[in-house]
């Protein structure tokens, strides 16, 4: 129905997140009315993001910079006896805005609606367990899954994915409500999940 060059932008955009054909359209249309230089100025910011924007090698976590681990990895003052494992990257941001969490973290990306072997091959399992392997001077793994159907699938998942390692195993505390997304989360009640995690 649409010319050959719209359809394959919404097509490109349908592949994002919780966009249908609908809102894909809508984008698309939306950047045919900018002006050029803006239109330029999105294309560019693109480019950037995949040629400056890397991926640290021990917690997942996109960062802009030198070396080849992110801010929070490379700081010596946080506490390297707590990892937190958190199922994406927008996760970390508020995590970090509460104050209460001073350890490091591990970006497991996503969970596993089933424990069907297809859906915990996309998280990173095996990079997980090298983790834990490799730093013997984790003493408290906190999960700090969603607290939704396939948050909590997960977190039983790595509760007896991790139990070998003899660590203490932890969960946030129920300051979240059941189907929430920490991502949306206010601080106060992250600062209360941490406060009262079990």
């Amino acid at each position: 129905m649409y010319p050959k060059s719209i359809q394959k932008l919404i097509d490109l955009f349908s592949k994002f997140p919780t966009v249908g054909p609908r809102t894909a359209a809508r984008f698309v249309f939306y950047l045919l009315k900018l002006p050029k230089e803006e239109v330029d100025n999105l294309v560019s910011s693109i480019t950037e993001l995949k040629n400056n924007i890397k991926i640290c090698e021990l917690c997942f976590n996109p960062f802009e910079g030198d070396g080849e681990l992110c801010r929070i990895c490379q700081d010596d003052r946080r506490d390297k006896t707590l990892l937190c494992i958190i199922e994406k990257e927008t996760d970390l941001i508020p995590l970090e805005k509460t104050k209460k969490f001073n350890g490091l973290y591990f970006i497991l990306g996503g969970t596993a609606s089933t424990l069907k072997k297809k859906d915990v091959e996309k998280l990173r399992i095996k990079e997980l367990e090298e983790r834990v392997k490799s730093h013997p001077e984790i003493k408290e793994i906190i999960i700090a899954t969603n607290p939704t159907t396939e948050g909590n699938a997960t977190t039983l998942y790595l509760e007896r994915l991790l139990k070998p390692f003899g660590k203490k195993i932890t969960r946030l505390g129920r300051g979240l409500p059941v189907g929430a997304e920490l991502e949306y989360a206010d601080e106060e009640t992250l600062r209360a999940a941490f406060e009262g995690r079990h």
